[in-house]
């Protein structure tokens, strides 16, 4: 099955990737100016029951056609790395919008019912593409492919960014919502935010197209 030291450098690179603020932060971020913490909760756990829908659909689809076959596996990889790195420029070019955007994501008006906020985070979390890319393109590098239950080992490995994920989501939900007036009056703020994510985003890219399996 999966070893210590492949979760741990799944860790690794999962706290890499979910750092690096994306749409499911901005999002969360968004709800928290606008109504706060809770709120924020629940669109957390939207966030993280839509991302192990992605991480299921993965091992029991892709996942296992990767495996199966050395050219899809490359196919998959450089176009999430080629995608990861235009994420990156994306929010480096726009990092200056970070604000509005947040704001944008969410409507003035009162807050929704617990149950619809929760639905709100799922459809976020399975659609968000940065979730997508790390899902489809880089779990199943650290699957232990000899060792066979391949759809078990992703599974089990998909729960290492959902934890971590859960946490950091959370902290910003919870930091957003205590200084809501703060982060909103400022564009500067955001902005920094933005481009040291890009910059992260690209340098991840070009990591996943230069590693994982050649065989």
């Amino acid at each position: 099955m999966v070893s210590t030291d492949q979760i741990l450098a799944f860790a690794a690179m999962s706290l890499l990737v979910i750092a690096i603020p994306g749409p499911a932060v901005l999002f969360v971020i968004g709800r928290a100016l606008a109504h706060g913490r809770r709120t924020a909760m629940a669109t957390v756990l939207g966030n993280v029951i839509g991302s192990y829908l992605l991480v299921v659909a993965v091992a029991f689809g892709v996942g296992s056609l990767v495996e199966r076959s050395v050219v899809v596996f490359m196919a998959v990889k450089l176009a999430g790395a080629a995608y990861l790195v235009f994420l990156g420029v994306q929010a480096f070019r726009h990092r200056k919008e970070m604000k509005a955007s947040a704001l944008r994501s969410t409507p003035d008006g009162p807050p929704r019912g617990d149950l619809r906020t929760v639905m709100d985070g799922i459809v976020v979390g399975v659609t968000n593409p940065k979730g997508i890319v790390f899902f489809a393109a880089v779990l199943p590098q650290f699957a232990n492919h000899s060792a066979g239950q391949l759809p078990a080992q992703m599974l089990l490995l998909g729960l290492v960014p959902i934890t971590i994920g859960t946490i950091t989501d959370t902290l910003w939900g919870l930091t957003a919502s205590a200084a809501r007036t703060w982060f909103a009056r400022s564009d500067r703020r955001l902005s920094m935010i933005g481009g040291a994510g890009g910059f992260a985003m690209i340098g991840l890219g070009v990591t996943v197209a230069a590693t994982g399996r050649a065989e």
